[in-house]
């Protein structure tokens, strides 16, 4: 508990005036800071079964009967980017953007996810993709996984079954040897904790199966086993002569203590690390945090277990995971309120593991989307805490965003993404976090997930309704652009 000792004061006295001062930071981005914006290939790209694209768990899940999604909503079109993804480049052109990221659809590439055959179709239009992207000046950031498991796979078990570490470094390797000359960013996955907690244990996304605190702590070992792997060979085989970098996206919100007792200020550092540490931990040092691993041990004996559910790293791995990586990709959007509790839920599961209490308070600002509480504080609390707990390093924000039912004139998301990135260049100027780049979610309204379409996150409006999927810049395209161009949030920066 060192480390929530340290913080103690650092939560309460040095953020204080951030949680109630609105003013904007008044400072511009450095000139070698990069912005962005961010898709996933389900999401976007539809053609979900041209030019040999075999099944993926998004695929599937879509298509039952009944279907789980908003208005049986699917991504067999989507916003189209397959066919239309000069069309993408052009307005990415013209917001100005340093750098895209998407990600690559593993079935489009691999159709039955193993590689004894390449789906050339699939792996030229990234090419291309690249290709017009690097013509138009901006740079690709790569996420090779973005939840579109093949699934072939996952009828073999997917995550849980550590087969697939192998299958995913194969995966990684085409990708690596066909775009990695032109490719300088990657990441190895996007959001684990959703592929696994909510895909395998809460049954929240696909494949939908409830194994909470088993299968998703299976997945989350073959996941992390699997990135290392990936990382080792990147940097082994390629990185000489590509000169690239990797790293990963994980997904947090900001857990943010109740109150100013020692007892919640630990269980606000408990969860922090149950969410972002259980990956994080494992990447950077080498193994879970304690606080995860003895829980878990604990709460698995009381169970009857005869050992933890949490698996265990072996020796050689926490030496061959530990440091694999060159930055940390973040998600975050939102925050929760944090307390201790003397009466832990006894089922299984990682929130239960955790054994404390987080919630949003109801008068919190929301967006849209019931989950998305408007806390532009929390980002500078959660990269701060990043640097001091993982010693410092290279921070990519990869996604950041606001949803809204729809409409041009999103005054709401320009606000969001105002306020979110004064508290980041605030993290930057006053607490010296090494931050390297944002990405906004979204460049385009687009799937999402069980929402289907009903909520917008896009820079630009697409007609779903359109069989051509017209897109509209957004009064935030406008926005972005600017803030681009000027590198400044206020009319007037400060150097």
């Amino acid at each position: 508990m060192r480390s929530v000792i340290h913080f103690v004061f650092f939560f309460i006295i040095v953020f204080n005036e951030a949680q109630v001062n609105g003013t904007l930071n008044n400072k511009r981005f450095p000139d070698d800071f990069k912005f962005g914006v961010a898709t996933a290939s389900y999401q976007v790209e539809g053609a979900w079964n041209e030019d040999g694209k075999g099944e993926n768990v998004w695929d599937q899940v879509t298509h039952r009967v009944p279907s789980p999604i908003v208005n049986n909503d699917t991504g067999d079109v989507a916003c189209d980017s397959y066919h239309k993804y000069k069309e993408d480049v052009a307005m990415l052109k013209d917001l100005g953007v340093d750098f895209y990221r998407f990600s690559i659809s593993w079935s489009r590439i691999l159709p039955t996810g193993f590689d004894n055959k390449i789906n050339e179709a699939g792996l030229q239009y990234y090419k291309n993709l690249v290709k017009e992207l690097r013509a138009n000046g901006i740079e690709p950031l790569v996420t090779l996984y973005h939840w579109d498991l093949p699934q072939p796979l996952q009828d073999i078990g997917g995550w849980p079954n550590e087969i697939i570490i192998d299958k995913y470094v194969d995966y990684a390797r085409v990708l690596f040897r066909e775009l990695g000359d032109e490719v300088k960013y990657w990441l190895t996955f996007n959001e684990p904790k959703q592929t696994c907690n909510a895909g395998y244990g809460l049954a929240q996304k696909a494949p939908f199966i409830t194994s909470p605190g088993m299968a998703d702590y299976l997945c989350t070992h073959n996941v992390l086993r699997a990135h290392a792997k990936t990382w080792r060979l990147y940097d082994e085989q390629f990185r000489k002569d590509q000169k690239g970098t990797i790293g990963i996206t994980l997904d947090i919100q900001w857990y943010e203590p109740s109150s100013n007792s020692t007892a919640d200020i630990e269980a606000a550092e408990t969860k922090m690390q149950f969410a972002l540490g259980w990956y994080a931990n494992p990447i950077v040092y080498g193994d879970y945090p304690s606080i995860m691993q003895s829980n878990i041990a604990r709460r698995s004996a009381q169970e009857g277990f005869k050992e933890s559910r949490l698996p265990q790293f072996t020796e050689e791995e926490k030496k061959y995971m530990k440091g694999t990586y060159d930055f940390l990709g973040v998600n975050l959007y939102t925050a929760s309120l944090v307390r201790a509790t003397d009466e832990p839920n006894p089922s299984m599961g990682l929130d239960e593991d955790s054994e404390v209490l987080a919630w949003q308070p109801d008068d919190w600002e929301t967006a849209f989307s019931s989950w998305l509480k408007v806390v532009p504080w929390g980002m500078r609390k959660l990269v701060t805490w990043m640097k001091n707990t993982y010693d410092n390093p290279k921070i990519m924000i990869t996604e950041n965003g606001y949803s809204d039912s729809g409409t041009l004139e999103d005054d709401g998301r320009i606000s969001y993404y105002e306020r979110y990135l004064s508290s980041l260049r605030d993290a930057m100027e006053f607490d010296e976090v090494d931050v390297i780049g944002y990405a906004a979610w979204s460049l385009m309204d687009n799937f999402e997930w069980l929402a289907g379409y009903s909520e917008k996150f896009g820079l630009y409006h697409v007609d779903f309704n359109s069989p051509n999927r017209e897109r509209t810049a957004k009064k935030s395209a406008l926005w972005y652009k600017n803030l681009l161009e000027t590198r400044c949030l206020v009319e007037e920066c400060v150097d």
